[in-house]
C-alpha cells in the first residue's frame, strides 16, 4: 500500500505546484515549505538559513572558516556558544524529519534527498520531474523572474543539487534507478499530477493482485 510519495525535480519545472495537486487531491500532507520549517526549528536557526543550506553543499568560505574554528583556539573556547548550521547538519536533521513523516504516512515529500532516504521502503513511491530549459526558464519568468535571473538560476540550482546528491549519497542526479517513473512536465500540472495519482493506483493494484 502506497503511503508516501517523493518528488525529485528539476528547479523551475513546477515540481512544487505539482506536489501540491497531488497531496491535496489525495487528502495528504505536503512536506515542501512544512519540511523546511520543521528543520529550522529542531535546528533552532531561522527558516532563511535551512533554505540557503538544504539541497547544496556549503560554499568554500564556509568550509574554510569551520575548519579555522575546529582548529583555533578561540574556536574551541567558543564553539559551544557557536550555532554553526552547516550543509551536513541540515542533512541529518533532514533524515530525521522525512524519516519522522514517512512513519506517519500519507504525505507527499518535495526533494531534500527524500527519494534516497526512503528508498528501500516498499510503500514509497518515487517520482522524478523535469522539463526543457526553455520550459522552465518561461516559468520563471511568469513567476516574476528577469530573463537574466531564471537562466542563472536554472543552471546553478539543479547543478548545486547533482552535487550535493553527489557528495552525501554516492549517485549521479537523478539517479535513474531510484524512480519508480520520471515525468516531463510541458504536459501541464494537472496531466502530471493526474499521471501521478494513476500511477500510484496501479502500482498499489500490482502489488495486491
Amino acid at each position: 500500500m502506497i503511503s508516501i510519495i517523493t518528488i525529485e525535480r528539476e528547479y523551475g519545472c513546477g515540481g512544487g505546484e505539482i506536489a501540491r495537486l497531488v497531496a491535496n487531491r489525495l487528502g495528504w500532507k505536503l512536506w515542501d515549505q512544512r519540511l523546511t520549517e520543521e528543520i529550522a526549528r529542531l535546528a533552532n536557526c531561522p527558516k532563511a538559513v535551512v533554505e540557503a543550506r538544504e539541497e547544496r553543499n556549503d560554499p568554500l568560505y564556509y568550509r574554510l572558516f569551520k575548519s579555522f574554528l575546529r582548529g583555533s583556539y578561540e574556536g574551541s573556547i567558543n564553539a559551544p556558544k557557536l550555532n554553526l548550521v552547516d550543509s551536513e547538519t541540515i542533512l541529518k536533521v533532514t533524515r530525521r524529519v522525512v524519516e519522522h513523516a514517512a512513519e506517519k504516512g500519507n504525505c507527499v515529500i518535495v526533494g531534500r534527498g527524500s527519494q534516497q532516504f526512503l528508498k528501500t521502503r516498499p510503500d514509497t513511491l518515487r517520482v522524478f520531474l523535469y522539463a526543457p530549459r526553455e520550459d522552465k526558464v518561461r516559468r520563471l519568468l511568469a513567476r516574476g523572474k528577469s530573463e537574466k535571473e531564471a537562466e542563472e538560476l536554472v543552471d546553478a540550482v539543479d547543478r548545486e543539487r547533482a552535487d550535493f546528491i553527489r557528495k552525501y549519497f554516492n549517485s549521479e542526479w537523478p539517479d535513474r534507478v531510484v524512480y519508480h517513473t520520471m515525468l516531463n512536465t510541458t504536459i501541464g500540472d494537472e496531466c502530471a499530477a493526474n499521471m501521478i495519482l494513476s500511477l500510484v493506483q496501479t502500482y498499489e493494484a500490482r502489488c495486491t493482485a
